[in-house]
């Protein structure tokens, strides 16, 4: 889910791994061990070049992360998953439906920060970028209310 994370923040890629992502924290939520992914996507090739760009710039970025996270506010991973999967599943849907340029860049930051955090059982951070997620959620909600409601008024005038 890291890389998946990571490589959706590319511009291009973002549906195939989003749809990807999607399955993955489908399968998280329902507590699953293993992921399976159909063989019509387990065998698809994802473009070189944007993902070679995306994970060439992500690296040095995760090494200096990666120093700052470690295991603190300790919780278990079992009682997690099915949260964490359920938080990637909505960022992921999030990802796939706003299809705005560059829209796809905080979720994908977000769900790659929440993947972070989970696999190296940093509690601290996993709170941080659940927090974050729920922010972006309530203003893509807040935003998206304000558009129906702006579009019913200059509907009023016609």
């Amino acid at each position: 889910m890291l890389i998946l994370g990571i490589v959706a923040a590319a511009p291009g890629i973002s549906l195939l791994a989003g749809i990807l992502l999607l399955l993955a924290s489908f399968q998280m939520m329902r507590g699953r061990s293993k992921l399976t992914f159909p063989n019509r996507l387990a065998t698809r090739e994802l473009p070189k070049r944007p993902v070679d760009a995306v994970v060439r710039r992500a690296i040095p970025i995760l090494a200096c992360i990666e120093g700052a996270i470690y295991p603190r506010l300790a919780t278990p991973p079992q009682a997690t998953k099915r949260f964490v999967g359920a938080a990637i599943f909505i960022l992921s849907a999030r990802l796939l439906l706003t299809p705005f340029p560059l829209s796809n860049l905080l979720p994908a930051v977000l769900i790659a920060f929440i993947s972070l955090a989970y696999l190296e059982q940093d509690g601290l951070l996993l709170i941080v970028a659940l927090v974050a997620g729920s922010l972006l959620l309530i203003i893509d909600l807040g935003l998206s209310w304000q558009l129906i409601q702006d579009a019913k008024w200059i509907t009023g005038l016609f």
